[in-house]
C-alpha cells in the first residue's frame, strides 16, 4: 500500500479552529476521501506544524488525482486557506518497519 505524507503551518491564532474543523469535518469531505482509496489517515500537530499520513488503497497517484478534481475536496481545501498553509513536502523513507 502507497502512502502519502504533508506538511503545514497552522496559521496564527488558529489553532483552535483547525481543531474544531476536523472534529466537525462535513460527512461528504470523509466520503470523498474514502472514495478515493485513503484510509488510515491520522493528522499530528506540534506547535503551529501540522503532519499528515495515510495510506492510498488504490494507490498514491489515484488518491491524489481524485482529490485534485473532486469538488468536496476542493471546497475544503479553500475553506482551510484560512486556517493553515501547506508546505513543500519531498520526505525520504529511510526506514520502513513491515
Amino acid at each position: 500500500m502507497e502512502k502519502v505524507v504533508w506538511r503545514a503551518t497552522v496559521r496564527a491564532g488558529m489553532k483552535e479552529e483547525y481543531i474544531r474543523r476536523h472534529n466537525e469535518i462535513w460527512p461528504e469531505m470523509v466520503h470523498a476521501l474514502k472514495e478515493a482509496g485513503v484510509c488510515n489517515y491520522t493528522i499530528w500537530m506540534d506547535g503551529d506544524e501540522l503532519f499528515g499520513y495515510y495510506e492510498c488503497e488504490k494507490g498514491a497517484g489515484y488518491a491524489l488525482a481524485y482529490q485534485a478534481k473532486d469538488p468536496t475536496v476542493c471546497r475544503w481545501e479553500e475553506s482551510m486557506k484560512p486556517v493553515m498553509q501547506m508546505r513543500e513536502c519531498r520526505p525520504v523513507k529511510v526506514f520502513d518497519l513491515a
